[in-house]
């Protein structure tokens, strides 16, 4: 090979030249994967599936003990389903990583999941990009630990209905659904209608993280008692507190008079970790209740009232039929 042939190789391997460094950076760079589609994906999916979209679209983010408490049978077989979800774009996830804190791995819709709920129900898909920035404010909202506690709270009585078939969570709604359905009036942490046989009971939830003063939490009481008084439905208003200590103080307060009458019943950790057991009191009693024994009526449907859940108030009914 002559001197001239060699420098003309040797020039166009050298990627430190000028141009030869963009092409090789051509030539390697990805092409970027399409995202499938849902019909792509139908043959893919089932209906624990759609109800994992439906449950994270509602309740903003879910940790993988909740939802293998509510879908699954072991916690690996969820890993590896929800894993398997995220490789499909639809599901995503996220570590919450806090110093000496527990490391949750909570699960929020992918592009999929949240195109797939807002065409069932006849609304416009957000975009990928805002799915994306969506997940990032949850990660980032300093009022996670909260949201997956109440979360947890209602997990739970989804779970339990796995175990007590005579029982189910007919209603669940987030603070967003609770708020707009009851018009503003009340902004709870979460609102569900426990059912037992033929009982049923509704219920608000505020869930006390401690960070409030007790008197912030009485405060909350006049707005539920408007509402019953003016044609919403009367349904007792569970405290979730962190501490017997904390619940001991709210029943002082609230059994020495603040002017209202809505049924209060608390619990903390401490009366048991099953928010179906026996484990409300309520101000004035302090004998310990089931939830469907909670004193609770749906009243007359009206424009602040939806009255009694329907079937598709149902958040697991599209497992119902499997």
């Amino acid at each position: 090979m002559t001197d001239a042939r060699e420098s003309r190789l040797s020039l166009q391997g050298d990627s430190s030249l000028p141009g030869n460094d963009d092409r090789a950076k051509t030539r390697k760079r990805p092409l970027t994967a399409r995202l499938p589609t849902l019909m792509d994906l139908s043959g893919r999916l089932n209906a624990r599936d759609y109800t994992i979209a439906h449950l994270l679209d509602e309740h903003t983010a879910l940790t993988t003990p909740q939802l293998t408490a509510m879908l699954f049978g072991s916690q690996i077989t969820c890993q590896h389903r929800l894993n398997s979800l995220r490789k499909l774009r639809f599901v995503d996830r996220f570590i919450r990583n806090q110093p000496t804190r527990p490391r949750p791995m909570c699960w929020v819709v992918g592009p999929l999941a949240a195109r797939y709920v807002a065409l069932a129900r006849d609304e416009a898909p957000p975009t990928p990009k805002a799915v994306q920035q969506r997940a990032e404010r949850i990660m980032a909202s300093p009022r996670l630990d909260h949201l997956l506690g109440v979360n947890g709270f209602f997990g739970t009585l989804a779970a339990h209905t796995r175990t007590d078939p005579s029982t189910r969570l007919a209603r669940w709604w987030s603070e967003r659904s609770s708020t707009a359905a009851y018009g503003r009036r009340i902004r709870p942490d979460g609102h569900g209608v426990w059912t037992k046989g033929t009982a049923s009971v509704g219920f608000f939830v505020e869930y006390d993280t401690g960070t409030e003063p007790i008197g912030r939490l009485i405060d909350k009481l006049p707005a539920y008692q408007r509402l019953c008084e003016d044609g919403g439905p009367n349904y007792p208003v569970l405290f979730v507190l962190q501490s017997p200590v904390r619940e001991q103080h709210l029943h002082r307060r609230l059994g020495a008079g603040v002017g209202t009458t809505v049924t209060v019943a608390t619990t903390c950790p401490q009366a048991g970790t099953d928010p179906a057991a026996a484990v409300w009191e309520l101000v004035g009693d302090g004998r310990r209740r089931r939830l469907v024994d909670l004193p609770s009526s749906h009243g007359q449907t009206g424009p602040i009232n939806p009255g009694p859940p329907s079937a598709a108030d149902d958040p697991l009914r599209l497992l119902q039929h499997r």
